[in-house]
């Protein structure tokens, strides 16, 4: 078994940058702001040869519970429950403060082995903190530069005092597992080239789902996901805003393993002024990007406000599986009425994606939370649709007997055929004579076929138009 290391101490001490060091990307958001990180993220990460999760958390603040550090306060004490290794981490230039030695008690009552960490050792002034340190109680300092990598080998060092030899190397079962796997798949969400090949392939199950949910600030997107989980894995509260990381959460439905990924309030920009705002809304498009279904949260007593469209639009456009959630049901009253108002406002606001699901749920109640699974599961069944050559261009001679393609400048447009060249979202090639004189209309008419006849509601569906190749082409050029 891997073992598990959590990294704790007061706001803006660098435990974000460590735990980015640690896990060798990017993960976190970073910035001067005291206070960044207010969920708990766990993430596969190494230190040389040492291989662990690491937990990051909050900032630890002396707060009643029922306040919003009280809540972040709980959630890294959680942290610590899970943990097997505790990296307590200070700041060597501020030196020790009041709250250093706070929690260096709670560190002490968990029982767990704990690292103390003196990050941003490379300062001038940082060896008066790192004598400091030693006040604590909790054995020599470990001097490290999270931003700059520097010390590392010392505190892989530390750990490995710390736990032990036997528990800090022992193998994890998974390891063999993963080693055996094929190698060189693609990330998930990346689009999918077409191997030229007749029979369609079958649909994997065995992949973990990948699930981003979006939506406006103080929609419910946290609370759903709790609610799938069923633990208060995500901060939550009336405060709008709260979550400003893209937070992963591993679960599994019906015996199929999914990726949660909570993301950022998605504001105007007009609306958006401070940098850290900016970067958490970066962080929500990557994690829309690296999605394969998107659950688009909307409160239900305002849906469809102008953000919610482009929050919505910028889903497709990105060639991602949307899914509509439609939060806050237990709070309205006249339900069938305002059910059929929002199916026929989809199907009116929403037209690029026709046949779009979308679920009423209470992620409060956890009401509408197996409708809503349902309809993402067959969302990325739809998403991953490859349809053969052969049924493409047998539907193609329907559809242009039935409706040809207008006549431009007196000349008829001709198609030759018709292939798939991806999925994730299906995307097709058309062969025709002068694709730039195409009208819009008539891609509208093949792409709306498309998706009927072969039964892709809800998901993008891309059609490019393409000249076929010229014979004569090579020679003219030799002519000139």
């Amino acid at each position: 078994m891997g073992f598990t290391v959590a990294i704790i101490g007061r706001p803006n001490v660098g435990k974000s940058t460590l735990f980015n060091r640690l896990a060798g990307q990017k993960l976190a958001l970073v910035d001067d702001t005291p206070g960044v990180t207010r969920d708990r993220r766990m993430h596969a990460a190494r230190l040389y040869d040492l291989k662990f999760d690491v937990i990051d958390t909050a900032g630890l603040e002396e707060a009643g519970p029922a306040t919003l550090e009280g809540r972040m306060r709980a959630q890294t004490e959680t942290a610590m429950d899970e943990a097997d290794l505790i990296l307590f981490v200070i700041d060597s230039k501020s030196g020790i403060m009041p709250g250093d030695r706070t929690f260096a008690d709670l560190a002490r009552r968990s029982g767990k082995p704990t690292v103390l960490v003196a990050n941003k050792a490379e300062a001038r002034d940082a060896l008066g903190g790192m004598l400091e340190a030693w006040e604590l109680g909790l054995g020599e300092p470990c001097p490290i530069s999270a931003e700059h990598g520097q010390g590392l080998p010392d505190l892989r060092e530390a750990m490995i005092e710390a736990l032990g030899e036997e528990r800090a190397f022992a193998e994890d079962p998974l390891d063999k597992v993963l080693e055996a796997a094929p190698s060189g798949e693609g990330l998930i969400g990346d689009d999918i080239e077409d191997p030229e090949a007749e029979d369609v392939p079958a649909y994997d199950e065995t992949r973990p789902l990948r699930i981003a949910v979006v939506g406006r600030p103080n929609a419910g997107k946290s609370t759903l996901i709790n609610a799938l989980v069923g633990e208060e894995r995500l901060l939550t509260g009336p405060e709008a805003g709260i979550t400003r990381d893209s937070i992963s959460v591993d679960w599994e439905w019906k015996g199929r393993r999914i990726r949660l990924f909570d993301t950022a309030g998605m504001r105007r920009k007009s609306r958006v002024q401070e940098k850290l705002e900016k970067l958490s809304v970066a962080d929500g498009l990557r994690a829309v990007r690296f999605a394969e279904v998107v659950v688009i949260v909307l409160d239900v007593t305002i849906p469809f406000e102008k953000q919610d469209l482009q929050i919505a639009d910028l889903v497709i456009r990105e060639g991602r599986a949307p899914v509509i959630a439609f939060n806050k049901w237990d709070l309205v009253e006249n339900k069938q009425e305002l059910l059929a108002e929002l199916r026929e406002k989809t199907e009116r606001l929403l037209p690029q994606v026709r046949g779009l699901r979308a679920v009423t749920i209470s992620a409060e109640s956890g009401k509408g939370l197996d409708k809503l699974m349902e309809a993402i599961a067959l969302t990325h069944r739809v998403w991953n649709t490859r349809i053969s050559t052969g049924r493409l261009n047998r539907w193609l001679e329907g559809v242009l007997t039935r409706h040809p393609p207008p006549a431009v400048a007196g000349r008829r447009l001709k198609i030759k055929y018709i292939t798939q060249v991806k999925t994730r979202p299906p995307g097709f090639v058309v062969s025709c004579s002068r694709p730039d004189a195409m009208p819009a209309s008539y891609i509208r008419y093949l792409t709306n076929a498309l998706r009927e006849s072969f039964a892709m509601p809800g998901v993008p569906i891309r059609l490019a138009l393409r000249a076929p190749d010229n014979p004569f082409a090579p020679k003219a050029k030799k002519r000139k």
